[in-house]
Parts: C-alpha cells; sequence; structure tokens
C-alpha cells in the first residue's frame, strides 16, 4: 500500500508561480512512477507531468512544456512539481498519483492517489 499526500496548492494571480509537493510512504515506494494529473470543472481528468521517484526521465503534457517542473527528493519520498507562468487555464484540482516501474500518461494506470490539491490561477 502507498499513501500520497499532495501540499502547495492556492491562488495565484496569471504569471506567477506554484510548487505542488507529493509525500509517498509505504513500502518500496522508490520503485514508483510518481505522476501529477489535474482535472479541472467539467472536463476531463488529464495527464501533466511523471517521473521515476527513483531518478531518470522526465514527462510532460505539451500544455505545460517550459512551465512546469518535475523533479524529486528520494531522501524525502517526495515529488515536486515546480509550476511557472501560471495561466488561468491551469486552474484545476491537482492530484498526485503513484504506479509500480513504467511511466504512463493515462490516469487508469495508476493505483495510488492523493487527495488532490487545489490551485486556482486568477487573471
Amino acid at each position: 500500500q502507498v499513501q500520497l499526500v499532495e501540499s502547495g496548492g492556492g491562488l495565484v494571480q496569471a504569471g506567477g508561480s506554484l510548487r505542488l509537493s507529493c509525500a509517498a510512504s509505504g513500502r518500496t515506494v522508490s520503485t514508483y512512477v510518481m505522476g501529477w494529473f489535474r482535472q479541472a470543472p467539467g472536463k476531463e481528468r488529464e495527464f501533466v507531468a511523471a517521473t521515476m521517484l527513483s531518478g531518470g526521465r522526465t514527462y510532460y503534457a505539451d500544455s505545460v512544456k517550459g512551465r512546469f517542473t518535475i523533479s524529486r527528493d528520494i531522501t524525502k519520498n517526495t515529488v515536486y512539481v515546480q509550476m511557472n507562468s501560471l495561466k488561468p487555464e491551469d486552474t484545476a484540482v491537482y492530484y498526485c498519483a503513484a504506479r509500480l516501474w513504467a511511466v504512463s500518461e493515462n490516469g487508469k494506470d495508476y493505483n495510488y492517489w492523493g487527495q488532490g490539491t487545489q490551485v486556482t490561477v486568477s487573471s
């Protein structure tokens, strides 16, 4: 079992920045892929970014490339997403998710989810 706890959401003006954190606990979390997804009101959940908690390649949705950066601290079993140049269309509930081994951009492939954190970007 893996538990995920997100933090760092909030209200920010367009052009501003936020950093979200996701702390993972449970056995062998270092072997997990950590992903960030988001869901805006009335829209489907969408992939944002992903990486292995143990390190390696990073993956981004086209809509956030160049603005968002995913990183991790294996000593803290925590993954972050630094969000810069935020736009009103980035407003959503952001979820952290985990799955074993292979990165996937499909949320249905992830077994564990955090409770979500609200990000609101005002224009």
